[in-house]
């Protein structure tokens, strides 16, 4: 029977005109993601209205094929021009831009599509195959596991800091304070509005990055009169050649962190509103953490190009597994697809599969196609965007600033996020100037409206703070949060003090706890096998002390 359906839905999805617009939609995604303010969630509204008159199957593979290749157009625009084109995108230019300012264009873009490829592939395959399983984590979540899951988020800015520790921190409240700004969603009471019905509705997420990224590169860009007049790159007038496979030779070598990262973006994808703006600086942070040498990143090295790529493909499989299993959208474009089906008379629910078995084949054959639609047309719209390179500095920056203010009117048709573009684009010059991280700000607007939103619902239902620490999820995240800000300690002083040889063996004692908690017969036993470790590391660590 399921060889029955497959064979339906591939005879589906395999025909000409249903083809033609998957290849059309790839096209129409890389587009929507490589121009900086024009956001996936946009591409796929967009989209909705010419899929009426089309089968479920169709329109759905043809939304999916805008979905995959708007995840891929984003690192066109972030390793060119240091602008990130969609916010998950945003750690892609912290390794890219570097990269092909070095003179490496070519080598950074064939990273990056790989990368997206693999994600993509990786990500579809759990889809196929795990989409059961995984969809029932995301129903063992509650408010209190979701805020400390943002806590854990946030440790990351630590990591992204650098050096500049202090100002990074700062950068992070600021974006915590941000976000605050505007109506509280929980119970409807304004702040910081300062008896402002502009500032009531707060600042848009999107008019905030494009500032910060956009908006102040371009100011540092141009600011000198003899800089303007250059074209983007150093050596705008080499050949540039994306070197599709020095890439893949150079990933082959790095395939751990392709598959961390993949597995990551499903993880983070699983979980409703938490996306790929979130995935791809989680999956940069833990490349950063095991990496030997994590001082390199952000000089422009392939690891973190690779993690940020392989990680923001995947979370739309993760995503999609929701969205099917549950009903549950996982983000805002899953939530535009759940509208898509409900349109065609498709209720999605745990018996989906079951209920629709072809239309849902379909759409797992067409998430699997459209990685490869979007290699091939990713590496002819590469070669008109290697192009940019060569336009002078000052040409380049109001193009780009055009198209930047379009994306953000067009998003609400409103003209204070105009006001807000400039404003923080002059913020973030600032930022660059005196040496504060935007990453870290960029993080903290990204997760304080989930850590608010969540923490606002747990105290609704009791206000009793115990749960933070006696709920499995909970404790878990709080736990790995602790580490985590430790991590960086832990990395500069490995060796050199004793408590960190058992930094390890501590981490997997603590991890137990929580996963032994969630009970069933799999997790228990994890926890087992991570006490014996943590035994076994303890000891170690015991020995080595003794022997020095």
């Amino acid at each position: 029977m399921i060889v029955e359906n497959v064979i339906l839905a591939f005879a589906e999805i395999t025909n000409l005109t249903t083809l033609s617009l998957m290849m059309i939609g790839v096209a129409a995604g890389l587009l929507a993601g490589a121009i900086p303010g024009f956001t996936i969630a946009m591409a796929i509204v967009l989209t909705l209205p010419f899929t009426y008159g089309m089968p479920p199957s169709q329109g759905l593979a043809t939304m999916v094929s805008v979905l995959v290749g708007g995840l891929s157009g984003g690192l066109m625009a972030g390793i060119l021009t240091g602008i990130p084109g969609t916010p998950s995108s945003v750690a892609t230019t912290f390794d890219g831009f570097p990269m092909a300012r070095k003179g490496q264009p070519g080598l950074a873009l064939g990273i990056g599509v790989w990368s997206s490829f693999f994600g993509g592939i990786i990500s579809a395959f759990l889809l196929v195959t795990l989409a059961p399983q995984l969809a029932r984590i995301g129903l063992e979540f509650n408010p209190w596991g979701y805020f400390m899951l943002v806590m854990f988020a946030l440790t990351i800015t630590a990591s992204l800091a650098g050096k500049n520790m202090v100002k990074g921190l700062i950068a992070g409240v600021l974006g915590l304070l941000i976000r605050t700004v505007g109506e509280d969603e929980a119970v409807g009471m304004a702040r910081f509005n300062f008896g402002s019905d502009t500032l009531l509705q707060g600042f848009d997420f999107i008019a905030v990055l494009i500032g910060l990224f956009a908006f102040s590169q371009l100011l540092s860009d141009i600011r000198d009169p003899e800089r303007a007049r250059k074209s983007l790159m150093e050596r705008g007038d080499t050949n540039i050649k994306i070197e599709h496979l020095r890439a893949v030779r150079v990933i082959a070598k790095r395939w751990t962190n392709v598959l961390r990262s993949a597995l990551i973006g499903v993880f983070t994808g699983i979980l409703p509103g938490a996306g790929g703006s979130i995935a791809n600086i989680l999956a940069y942070d833990q490349a950063k953490k095991a990496s030997k040498k994590p001082e390199e990143f952000g000089t422009g090295i392939p690891d973190g190009i690779i993690a940020p790529e392989s990680s923001n493909n995947a979370v739309e499989g993760g995503a999609l597994i929701v969205l099917m299993a549950l009903g549950i959208p996982g983000d805002v474009t899953t939530a535009v697809m759940l509208g898509a089906l409900l349109m065609h008379d498709v209720v999605p629910s745990p018996s989906f599969i079951g209920d629709e078995p072809v239309l849902a084949y379909s759409i797992f054959i067409a998430f699997f196609l459209a990685p490869f639609m979007m290699l091939g047309l990713q590496t002819i719209m590469l070669r008109v965007f290697v192009l940019v390179t060569r336009v002078r500095m000052y040409v380049l920056a109001g193009v780009i600033l055009g198209f930047c203010g379009i994306g953000v009117f067009a998003i609400n048709n409103v003209e204070f996020d105009l006001w807000t573009l400039l404003w923080f684009g002059i913020l973030g010059f600032l930022m660059r100037h005196f040496g504060f991280p935007l990453a870290p700000m960029i993080l903290g607007v990204v997760l304080g409206n989930i850590a608010e939103l969540n923490l606002a619902r747990a105290l609704a239902i009791t206000t009793d703070l115990s749960p933070f620490v006696t709920r499995p999820w909970s404790l878990f995240f709080l736990v790995i949060a602790v580490f985590s800000a430790f991590f960086t300690l832990y990395s500069a002083h490995h060796g050199k003090r004793l408590w960190t040889r058992y930094y390890p063996a501590a981490l997997a004692a603590s991890v137990a706890l929580p996963l032994y908690m969630m009970g069933g017969l799999v997790r228990p036993t994890l926890a087992l096998g991570l006490l014996s470790l943590a035994g076994y590391l303890g000891y170690r660590a015991f020995q080595k002390h003794k022997a020095a």
